[in-house]
């Protein structure tokens, strides 16, 4: 009997551990996934960019952001607003190489702490942005491009206290 229950709870606690993720992953590699999955999957939200005016507010709420570009006489850009509730580092996850540009509510840039083409955890991630922000509104611009969209998932780069 004892041995009978011994087997039910170690297979029982090797489901759960299967489910919950490799705990051997980075946190990087675990934020990458995330991104990935929303990416791939979505669920997603399309949104109109702008060249003018207040610009369209994206979250990070496990969306991928649909952006149209606008097209202009250097190519296609746009700027999208993120609202960040935390002071922390983020990730932004494109679906396509487009270059990104980040300001805060003055205008002032915003460095990208590192920038990356792609991630090993998938192929569609073609751009990968960590940016260190803080409480408060942000534009994210897209753009000169030949791409007419650009799909976006913001992640926190610490992942911690995940839920979908």
């Amino acid at each position: 009997m004892h041995k009978k229950l011994l087997s039910v709870l170690l297979m029982s606690t090797a489901l759960l551990t299967a489910a919950c993720g490799d705990d051997d992953a980075t946190p990087e590699e675990g934020v990458d996934v995330e991104g990935c999955e929303h990416l791939r999957e979505g669920p997603s939200v399309a949104v109109a960019a702008t060249t003018t005016g207040t610009p369209p507010a994206v979250d990070d709420n496990h969306r991928r952001y649909d952006i149209t570009l606008v097209s202009g006489e250097a190519g296609h850009s746009g700027a999208v607003s993120f609202a960040a509730s935390e002071a922390t580092d983020y990730v932004l996850y494109l679906g396509a190489d487009v270059p990104v540009r980040v300001t805060d509510a003055s205008g002032a840039a915003v460095e990208l702490e590192e920038s990356a083409k792609g991630s090993a955890s998938c192929t569609e991630i073609k751009g990968r942005h960590v940016v260190p922000l803080t409480v408060g509104t942000f534009t994210f611009t897209f753009g000169p491009t030949a791409s007419s969209s650009v799909s976006l998932v913001v992640e926190e780069a610490s992942h911690e206290g995940h839920e979908h």
